[in-house]
């Protein structure tokens, strides 16, 4: 990890809440830039805090790709690369990247070739992201994959679409709270395929809806409540403290705390599980792209603050069977 923020998180640490409460870290990244590395030792580092972390969900982050393979080829090459961190770490007592997801640009020549391919480079391939967050501001910029307006929607993607059901792929969703209406339509048009919502549905902080909280929740809240009716659609809570979601936590003096942490964050939350309820709920670390305004050990405590009354049973859908289900771990052959 680029040590940018490592004094600056160092400052404060906190005591692990539940230490004995098992837990999925539903979705994180893993990738090497000479500036810039968060590697499996990385990630471990990170874990080691004290919360009891049996398994990860690793999800694309268009790292470790194949430049000598044809175009739609290319992300296969992250699929191998994470084959091999899962053969070191089946072992250990963090089973990093128990499963992955990939990524195929559903809207381009070559999805069937694609598809099949991550799915015989490594039999522990659930499924794929298509990043698709775009808003017509300039000062919002779209997600990682470069998507456009109206993409979700358009006829060559949902060929592609059509194409992961076939192979009991899932598909993760990855778009800011503005778009949550579209992939509603999606999920309706589709309802035997299983669509995870990421990033609690990406509420935006920034550009056109800076200082604009109670606003953007309003929005947000209703988009979710319609989304929430379709049963194949699942969410992964967490990933709010990204820079485009607004806190600027970042901008701090001191990092968070784990109680400043679930107060801002709760009512996005708390209304996701009462919407989908807990066997559509998971939670997410999104490491280490969160780590820019918060700890491993206090954003865990963060959620286990906010799930605190809840039962034994509701948090080990929470922090783990969700995502066992969805990621179908019961398939893993040892």
């Amino acid at each position: 990890m680029d040590k940018f923020n490592a004094e600056w998180l160092a400052q404060y640490q906190e005591d692990i809440l539940e230490p004995e409460l098992k837990i999925c870290d539903a979705h994180h990244h893993l990738w090497d830039y000479p500036s810039y590395q968060y590697r499996a030792e990385e990630l471990l580092e990170d874990i080691s805090c004290g919360h009891r972390v049996v398994s990860t969900v690793y999800m694309e982050c268009m790292w470790a790709y194949d430049r000598d393979a044809a175009e739609h080829l290319r992300s296969v090459g992250e699929t191998c690369f994470v084959k091999g961190v899962q053969e070191r770490y089946q072992d250990t007592a963090t089973e990093i990247a128990k499963c992955m997801v990939g990524s195929v640009y559903l809207d381009k020549p070559g999805v069937v070739e694609a598809l099949d391919a991550h799915m015989e480079a490594n039999s522990r391939f659930r499924g794929i992201r298509h990043a698709s967050g775009w808003h017509p501001s300039s000062d919002v910029p779209p997600t990682h994959m470069g998507a456009g307006e109206g993409l979700l929607a358009d006829k060559q993607f949902r060929l592609g679409f059509a194409e992961l059901g076939k192979r009991n792929l899932s598909y993760d969703a990855w778009l800011y709270h503005n778009n949550i209406l579209e992939l509603d339509e999606l999920a309706k048009a589709f309802p035997d395929s299983h669509i995870i919502l990421d990033h609690t549905g990406g509420p935006l902080g920034i550009g056109p809806y800076a200082g604009k909280r109670n606003e953007v929740f309003d929005e947000w809240k209703k988009a979710i409540d319609v989304l929430s009716t379709n049963e194949n659609v699942f969410v992964k809570i967490g990933g709010l403290n990204m820079q485009l979601n607004g806190f600027a936590w970042e901008k701090k003096t001191m990092p968070p705390t784990s109680g400043e942490l679930a107060e801002a964050t709760k009512p996005f939350y708390l209304h996701c599980i009462e919407r989908f309820g807990v066997e559509r709920c998971m939670w997410q670390s999104n490491f280490p792209v969160d780590k820019v305004s918060c700890s491993y050990d206090v954003l865990w405590n963060s959620f286990k603050r906010i799930t605190q009354r809840f039962s034994d049973a509701e948090k080990n859908w929470l922090y783990h069977d969700t995502a066992a289900k969805v990621y179908r771990f019961s398939d893993i052959q040892s």
